[in-house]
């Protein structure tokens, strides 16, 4: 690995094992914020915003918006955002939470979240962290847990029995990727196995939770790999990698003329329809509330809105090795090529001819390697929040992403390279004067 690009690949790598959930990833957003300046405003307080202020605001405890105040006429420059989301595919945790079968196997109910390759999650030892809903002296309390321990783990079925599955090449949801958590002990019912394992590890007595939001999670960390140490080989890739490339690079940019705006969505792996999801009014409320607050009348929200620019950042296909025929003979995305351009006829991505030249205008202003990536018109490729950032701000915005391998694959895998582009590409965005 470049030493240039040792510090910034080091955070990343950090961020990503740190944060098994999209409430872990706000958490330690908000710390980073609150490292570099940033004020945390709460949507039900009066705020008081000043020129070259740095605030930002959580929703939900899994989305935050953070901006910094320009010097300028905001009505005149406009926002400069860049939105990624905190969200990844995985195993969630049903109500019910367990199962005793009757050769004595205690099994974890499971619903898949977003569209995981759930053939990944077989063999692996698995940890549980989350969100939990306690009493707390007659009221109602959140509380952030992560059980970072081996629990876990879905066995596969032996080849010997298997055969036939192999051919269908297909998971039974409901039936066949139930994790093992333990065998059956004496004197505890279904119902206790969680509670007691909630209790021996955080403290959370059975009579104080009230629900959750927990989820499963790869114990084995991210790791640098390859002859160079030059690739990154970790679980959440997608999109964790665009929301510190974010961070980082709001944190760092020189206050400009107009508002710099980050936002991590939450819930954009199962459509982005949620109060903390990009396809809601969020960004909305906290972009006229800037302005609102700034002492700007309708007109010049207006005014602001139409001025501004918008980059949907995600992670892009990059041409895989072994299957180079599912890419588009035109267009060939490769690891250490620098961030994608992602476009689409039918609208899947937000990208237009303006939005990308004046993205890869950043681009060559950074001193940075761009790409181009459109699937084959036989393959659908996947969506975004830029179609809905776009659609309810309409702000032009383009979609891009750094390349990887193994996209919602438990373990995603990209190059150091490429991230370390991207977060020098962000901070040119923001830093740049207006197209």
């Amino acid at each position: 690995m470049s030493e240039k690009y040792q510090n910034f690949a080091e955070g990343l790598l950090q961020f990503l094992n740190d944060s098994p959930t999209a409430f872990h990833a706000v958490k330690n957003a908000a710390a980073l914020l609150r490292e570099n300046g940033f004020e945390e405003l709460k949507e039900t307080e009066n705020w008081s915003l000043k020129n070259e202020g740095r605030y930002f605001v959580v929703k939900s405890g899994s989305a935050v918006i953070a901006f910094t105040v320009g010097k300028g006429d905001l009505a005149k420059e406009g926002f400069r955002i860049i939105g990624a989301h905190t969200d990844s595919p995985a195993l969630k945790i049903k109500p019910g939470a367990c199962s005793v079968t009757p050769d004595g196997y205690v099994k974890l109910n499971v619903e898949v979240y977003g569209g995981a390759i759930l053939q990944t999650w077989f063999d692996r030892p698995l940890a549980l962290a989350g969100r939990l809903v306690v009493k707390e002296n007659g009221t109602l309390q959140e509380k952030l847990i992560q059980i970072d321990k081996p629990v876990f783990i879905i066995p596969n079925l032996c080849i010997h029995f298997s055969r036939d599955m192999k051919e269908k090449g297909s998971l039974n949801k409901q039936t066949e990727i139930l994790p093992l958590l333990s065998m059956k002990e004496e004197g505890m019912e279904k119902d206790d196995y969680l509670p007691a394992l909630l209790q021996d590890e955080v403290g959370i007595k059975k009579a104080d939770l009230v629900d959750y939001e927990l989820f499963l999670y790869e114990y084995q960390k991210g790791i640098f790999t390859g002859k160079k140490q030059e690739f990154i080989s970790a679980s959440r890739i997608d999109d964790l990698s665009m929301v510190y490339a974010g961070l980082d690079a709001l944190t760092k940019a020189e206050t400009g003329e107009g508002c710099q705006v980050f936002a991590a969505f939450d819930n954009e792996e199962v459509g982005s329809t949620t109060a903390q999801g990009a396809n809601s009014g969020l960004m909305l409320h906290i972009l006229n509330r800037i302005c609102k607050n700034l002492g700007m009348t309708d007109e010049g929200y207006f005014q602001a809105v139409a001025g501004s620019t918008s980059i949907s950042a995600d992670l892009a296909h990059a041409v895989h090795p072994n299957y180079s025929d599912k890419h588009d003979a035109e267009s060939r995305p490769v690891l250490g090529g620098g961030p994608v351009i992602k476009y689409s006829a039918s609208q899947r991505y937000a990208t237009t001819a303006m939005s990308a030249a004046y993205f890869a205008q950043v681009c060559e202003r950074a001193g940075v390697p761009c790409q181009k990536f459109v699937n084959r018109n036989d393959i659908a490729g996947g969506s975004t929040i830029g179609p809905a950032l776009s659609g309810l701000t309409t702000i032009p915005t383009v979609d891009m992403g750094a390349p990887i391998l193994a996209m919602h694959s438990i373990r995603e895998f990209g190059a150091v390279a490429d991230m370390e582009y991207t977060r020098q590409v962000f901070l040119a965005y923001y830093e740049g004067g207006r197209c």
